[in-house]
């Protein structure tokens, strides 16, 4: 089963949760009571906090599938063919060399959303989840004000 496939059939999950959890409030708030209005009210923020979550992440990886596709189509997707040691794990040295080597492009350019991209992946060969995915955003914004991304977001 692919990735992709797996995240839609998960998030038919948790819609169907959602709508439960909704329904469920809408009764609450119907009983009339203060603190069963209280419970149902706060019920009825969750899904619509969940619906935003799955909206975002969708956008999300929808338009990092685009940058992806464009760049192989450019035959500038970014290869990971950095070092291993014996378990597997990419070798740190390695990881910091690519490292400076992108982040000085992006800062030449850094409106370039296919620099930022590069950024992302080499944050992410390093370990860096977090900066990984806070460069990505980055490249996100910067592709869809670009005219490959035309503002679609």
């Amino acid at each position: 089963m692919t990735a992709k496939r797996l995240s839609f059939i998960l998030i038919a999950v948790l819609i169907v949760y959602l709508l439960i959890a909704g329904s469920h409030g809408i009764r609450l708030i119907g009983t009339g009571e203060p603190v069963a209005v209280g419970f149902g009210v706060a019920i009825l923020i969750l899904p619509l906090i969940g619906f935003w979550v799955v909206w975002r992440e969708i956008k999300f990886g929808s338009a990092v599938e685009r940058m992806a596709k464009q760049l192989e189509a450019e035959g500038e997707l970014p290869v990971d063919d950095l070092p291993r040691t014996e378990g597997g794990r990419i070798d740190q040295d390695a990881a910091d060399a690519q490292f400076a080597e992108v982040q000085q492009v992006a800062q030449a350019d850094p409106n370039d959303w296919r620099a930022w991209f590069r950024v992302a992946a080499s944050y992410d060969a390093a370990g860096d989840r977090k900066r990984a995915r806070g460069a990505m955003y980055h490249a996100v914004d910067l592709f869809e004000a670009s005219p490959e991304g035309g503002s679609k977001r």
